[in-house]
C-alpha cells in the first residue's frame, strides 16, 4: 500500500494554526512535549517570526494536518553580502516516516534559499540518530565539527 500524498507549503504570518501544529508535532517527534508546549508563544509574536525574513518554516500536510515540519534561520553574513540558512529543527511524525516527507522539506529549502541568494544550507545531527545523519549525508557534505552551548551573563554581571 502507498503512502497517502502530501504537500508542502511555507507558512506565512497568516499561518497560525498550521504552526501550533508544527510545534505540537516537533513536541511529540522529539518527545519534548513540555519544551514545545509548556510556553507557547503568543499569536503576535507567532505572526511576526512567519513574516520575518530571518525565519522560515516549511510544513508537510496530508490533508490538511501537519505531519512534518522544518524551521530555519537566515544568518545574514557579515565578511560578504550573503548570507546562509540553519535548520534549526526538522521532523516528520513518526506514523509517516520513510515517505520521502523530511528530503521534501529540505528540497523545498534549498528552492527558498537560491530565491534568496543563500550561497549555503546548514544543519546539526546528533551522535546515534542514525536517520538524521542518513538523511543529510545523501543531501550534502560532512563536517565534524564540536558544538559549544554557552550560558548567557547573569543579570548584572558584565564579562
Amino acid at each position: 500500500m502507498t503512502p497517502a500524498p502530501f504537500s508542502v507549503r511555507t507558512l506565512g504570518p497568516g499561518d497560525i494554526a498550521p504552526m501550533r501544529a508544527m510545534l505540537a508535532m516537533f513536541g511529540r517527534a522529539f518527545d519534548e512535549v513540555h519544551t514545545f508546549g509548556d510556553a507557547p508563544p503568543g499569536t503576535a509574536y507567532l505572526a511576526r517570526l512567519l513574516g520575518s525574513d530571518t525565519f522560515i518554516a516549511i510544513a508537510a500536510l496530508k490533508d490538511d494536518a501537519v505531519v512534518g515540519g522544518l524551521a530555519a534561520y537566515v544568518l545574514p553574513k557579515f565578511e560578504q553580502e550573503r548570507s546562509e540558512i540553519y535548520i534549526y529543527d526538522l521532523a516528520v511524525a513518526e506514523a509517516h516516516r520513510r515517505e520521502g516527507i523530511a528530503t521534501a522539506l529540505i528540497m523545498e529549502l534549498k528552492t527558498i534559499a537560491s530565491r534568496r541568494g543563500a550561497y549555503v544550507i546548514f544543519v546539526q545531527a546528533d551522535h546515534g540518530d542514525d536517520p538524521a545523519i542518513a538523511l543529510y549525508t545523501k543531501l550534502g557534505t560532512r563536517e565534524d565539527v564540536l558544538h559549544f552551548d554557552i550560558a548567557p551573563a547573569s543579570p548584572g554581571l558584565r564579562g
